[in-house]
């Protein structure tokens, strides 16, 4: 069955993308508990491109696989987790990038480079990071994973903060109920 990307976000509803959000079955990984544990040679460069022993994973669907399984432990750690191995995996910034975001409603959806949908709120908060001069934006996604928001969506997040009066309120955006800064 081919796949196919998630319609742009700015044509959805709110209900339409919290459906498409729910469709996305990810493999059980919090259950599984592995025996063996090694490298997985693979690396995701701060651009969200992905390396296996140092070429470029090409096919999308390996990589939205391999996104699938990918946790991040307590002490910063990221692995891909199957029944059977825990493998380390090198991620340069954050696992994932945010590559669009829209305001729906009471919420923020932003998409990834993996055509995965997240609804910024309580359970997916953002967080600012970095300095005044080089501030940076990130998403929780799931399973202690990130993603950074990249210079466009960052840009689209800051007019969607602007219309909303963001200035006026210390730079800082709602998204279900949950309020986030917009600078570090």
């Amino acid at each position: 069955m081919p796949y196919e990307p998630p319609p742009y976000l700015a044509s959805l509803t709110l209900a339409e993308i919290a459906e498409l959000v729910a469709q996305r079955k990810l493999p059980p990984v919090e259950g599984w508990a592995p025996q063996v544990v090694g490298d997985s040679h693979m690396r995701i460069a701060a651009d969200g491109t992905w390396f296996h022993e140092g070429g470029v994973i090409r096919r999308e669907a390996m990589v939205r696989a391999f996104a699938g399984l990918l946790k991040r432990d307590d002490a910063g750690h990221h692995w891909l987790v199957t029944p059977f191995e825990k493998l380390s995996i090198a991620v340069e910034d954050a696992a994932f990038v945010a590559v669009d975001c829209v305001r729906a409603e009471d919420a923020l959806a932003f998409r990834l480079n993996t055509d995965d949908i997240v609804i910024a709120g309580p359970e997916h908060p953002l967080r600012a990071a970095g300095d005044a001069e080089t501030p940076a934006l990130y998403l929780d996604v799931r399973r202690g994973c990130e993603a950074r928001l990249n210079r466009s969506t960052y840009a689209q997040l800051a007019e969607i903060a602007l219309a909303e009066g963001a200035e006026t309120n210390g730079w800082q955006i709602t998204s279900k109920g949950a309020t986030f800064a917009l600078l570090p």
